[in-house]
């Protein structure tokens, strides 16, 4: 939802959320709509090496999945790594 408004000569746009060095921050601070991506996303990743791999060896499938979904997860996870505190 985008609502418009004046500051003297510039016009102002609210926005629910917005992304800024990767990280989504929602009006209200809270880190629900950021982690909600970073699961998004990281869930595709598993699926696609799933679904890419043929064997089954598990570290093959360990070692894709450290490369490929866990920084996913761990970027700037000390922003929303306590929200619930």
């Amino acid at each position: 939802m985008h609502r418009k408004n004046r500051q003297g000569n510039a016009k102002l746009i609210f926005v629910q959320s917005r992304r800024d060095l990767g990280i989504i921050v929602s009006g209200d601070l809270s880190p629900t709509v950021h982690i909600n991506d970073i699961v998004v996303k990281a869930h595709r990743r598993a699926n696609l090496i799933l679904r890419a791999f043929v064997s089954r060896d598990i570290s093959l499938l360990l070692r894709a999945f450290l490369v490929y979904v866990r920084p996913l997860v761990e970027y700037n996870s000390v922003i929303w790594s306590p929200s619930t505190i």
